[in-house]
């Protein structure tokens, strides 16, 4: 690996755990409210590769596209309306799965919903969430394209009288939360639409070059929301959390792909496939879930998913404790005050990671030479989470890049 290239890496972890950044845990960025007012717009994107492409989005920024498109957060039983207006000099739509009753006012008939005209036409869908749950919304017009093209979003339904829960159940409980809407691009496509060559475009030769998380490639997932250098793809992907906290990862698979996602550190619980708790009866709770350690969400599809971490059952104390030292919250009780298995060697007999604190216990910092380790001032524990799929931790063949991010685990 390029070693400056990994070195911005761990710069933009480090800036991350550093305790003194406002943003201190996993989030979801997004628009609340029952009105939306979004535009359809063209711009472009940048790759960490030093790329800039052509895409669509929506916007709710009348200045501006967003890839991808602003992610709702609504409450359930409460109705909402989404006006549309096209910038694009295509017909562009929206529809929403697993909504029921949704209603289009104006624009033009499409094949799936009422359509914007080109270069200035509106039209309005409203309907009424019912279901709590993770959903995607996107452009049912020529999708195949228009998806491609950057025109879809997330749609988050926060259940009823229910706060910090995902559905109606305390099964679906959390701490934090953390959004993972996977896409991929075909560069070629983007520069025939660019040069107004829509026709010549054939997707029987489809070969996406990029991958993303929330319209990011890495090593970009990681850097902060809303960065200046990345107008127009404001949302990141970085879980950060504390031991023993639940983090809810809300996946949505957006592109044609499957994406099997790795989590370093444990596994995930699934408790929730396109927007409907697993249990077997209403009211049973999250009874039909299940532990996996790859995350493969069918392309359309929506996954919600519980990570929790405490160090337990590694055989040792993961913060160096004597036995008559008190319990960390959350601690795994019978590693408590167990020695570190191994005696590490001498300094001049080690190499050094770049978030290596000096201690293999949590949030602690022991010795290092001038210069070593300061990319990790608090101690964190470091998993990367990516893709299984080798091509899509590069971007156009260069790694790493794609769909890699982090969790980080601080201590309490």
């Amino acid at each position: 690996m390029n070693k400056t290239v990994f070195k911005l890496m761990a710069l933009s972890v480090a800036l991350a755990v550093c305790p003194d950044l406002p943003q201190a845990h996993a989030a979801i960025d997004g628009v609340t409210g029952t009105t939306f007012n979004f535009s359809a717009r063209d711009g472009s994107i940048a790759t960490p590769d030093g790329g800039s492409y052509y895409m669509w989005g929506y916007a709710e920024d009348p200045n501006g596209m967003q890839y991808p498109g602003p992610t709702m957060i609504v409450e359930e039983d409460v109705a909402i309306t989404i006006n549309l207006t096209n910038t694009l000099t295509v017909p562009v739509s929206m529809v929403f799965p697993g909504q029921t009753g949704v209603t289009a006012t104006g624009g033009s008939p499409g094949l799936l919903t009422s359509e914007a005209d080109p270069n200035g036409g509106t039209v309005s869908y409203s309907f009424t969430p019912t279901e709590p749950g993770t959903y995607m919304y996107y452009s049912g017009t020529n999708p195949e394209l228009q998806i491609e093209m950057g025109l879809v979003g997330a749609l988050i339904v926060r259940p009823t009288g229910a706060p910090g829960q995902a559905y109606a159940h305390a099964d679906s409980a959390y701490d934090h939360e953390i959004l993972f809407l996977e896409t991929e691009m075909d560069a070629d496509i983007h520069d025939l639409v660019e040069q107004g060559e829509i026709g010549q475009v054939d997707f029987t030769t489809w070969r996406p070059v990029y991958w993303f998380f929330n319209g990011r490639c890495a090593l970009d997932t990681v850097s902060a929301p809303g960065v200046p250098w990345l107008p127009h793809q404001p949302y990141n992907c970085l879980t950060i959390m504390h031991p023993g906290e639940k983090v809810l990862l809300r996946f949505i698979s957006a592109g044609r792909d499957s994406h099997p996602q790795h989590p370093h550190g444990n596994n995930v619980y699934v408790i929730a496939r396109d927007g409907r708790l697993l249990e077997s009866a209403p009211g049973a709770g999250a009874d039909l879930a299940s532990t996996i350690n790859t995350i493969s969400v069918p392309p359309g599809g929506t996954l919600d998913c519980i990570f929790t971490w405490t160090g337990a059952k590694l055989g040792w104390d993961i913060y160096g404790h004597d036995p008559n030292d008190p319990l960390e919250p959350h601690e795994y009780a019978p590693d408590h005050g167990k020695p570190f298995p191994v005696v590490l060697p001498s300094l001049q007999d080690l190499a050094f990671g770049v978030l290596w604190s000096g201690s293999p216990f949590l949030g602690v910092q022991n010795a290092l030479p001038p210069g070593e380790g300061l990319l990790n001032p608090g101690g964190a524990y470091v998993h990367i989470w990516h893709s299984h799929h080798e091509k899509e931790v590069v971007n156009n063949d260069i790694f790493p890049g794609g769909m890699i991010s982090f969790v980080l685990i601080l201590p309490h």
